[in-house]
């Protein structure tokens, strides 16, 4: 038995109880969990009423300046665009810290995207891949027409996730395809990863090598995290890589991609252009048969 006053191996533990609510504080004065996390609700306040619509359409009108006020310069930009869409469906993007996921709400913002890219480029052509259990596909042909390309997002198979991408597949590929479109016409290719491992091949760095060999601009968004591989892809082609932490930021990354991108300096260009307009002949040199 211990004597009185005699220190015992219970008095090493502290009760939590003892701290009292202000040992559980911060620095800040708020709780340490919530000090992880962003308060978002707070940015939105109330109006003299008590509603809340002037703090959201103040929200919205400052994106859109932002997005207005990006391009300042005066650079020259290409208006016939090539562009090559990868949608990653492995099983990553099944994850649910996009509602209701990831897939649904990726092919939900594509909808817009493509609506709004044949918008501000009327002249440019679009296909999309799709890549999953280490193999790419194409979904739709290289066309100007957008109802396609959205006809094929809504199909129900493309919720069907499987396996890991293969980012180099889905390069490849599109590559392929982008080869055979004219030279005068700007070469994208703009994907939507989840994942943060990739089924490859081969050699990615190969593929790299090939991509600014010809010339095409790749550009990411990431769903998850910045994997380096995938940003310094971006970064070497000319492209622009993001990671979309919700999915307003999904759209502010997708709809960055809707202006034409700079001409690259080092990159070839038509001075001129044949078009198919229909010339006048002269009747009487018309050979008679």
């Amino acid at each position: 038995m211990p004597k009185a006053n005699e220190p015992t191996d219970d008095d090493d533990y502290i009760d939590i109880d003892d701290t009292g609510p202000e040992g559980l504080k911060g620095a800040d004065g708020g709780y340490a969990w919530e000090e992880e996390y962003k308060r978002s609700w707070d940015v939105i306040q109330e109006d003299a009423s008590g509603s809340i619509q002037s703090s959201v359409l103040g929200i919205s009108d400052q994106r859109k300046r932002k997005r207005r006020l990006r391009d300042t310069l005066a650079v020259q930009r290409g208006i016939i665009r090539h562009v090559m869409l990868v949608i990653d469906q492995s099983e990553s993007m099944s994850v649910r810290d996009m509602t209701p996921t990831r897939i649904h709400a990726t092919l939900l913002l594509l909808e817009k995207f493509v609506v709004e890219f044949f918008d501000q480029n009327p002249i440019s052509q679009l296909s999309v891949v799709t890549t999953k259990d280490g193999l790419a596909e194409k979904l739709t042909e290289m066309s100007s027409n957008p109802t396609d390309h959205i006809r094929a997002l809504r199909k129900k198979t493309n919720r069907d996730l499987a396996g890991e991408p293969s980012i180099q597949n889905a390069l490849e590929l599109s590559m392929h395809a982008l080869r055979r479109v004219p030279s005068h016409g700007l070469r994208e290719i703009i994907c939507v990863i989840g994942s943060l491992t990739t089924c490859d091949p081969g050699d990615i760095e190969q593929t790299l090598c090939a991509l600014k060999h010809a010339q095409i601009r790749v550009s990411m968004v990431h769903l998850a995290a910045e994997v380096h591989v995938l940003k310094r892809i971006c970064k070497e082609t000319g492209g622009e890589f993001a990671v979309a932490m919700d999915e307003d930021d999904l759209k502010d990354s997708l709809f960055e991609c809707v202006p034409p991108p700079a001409i690259a300096q080092n990159k070839g260009l038509a001075s001129m252009a044949r078009m198919g307009f229909p010339s006048k002949a002269n009747c009487t040199l018309v050979p008679t048969p």
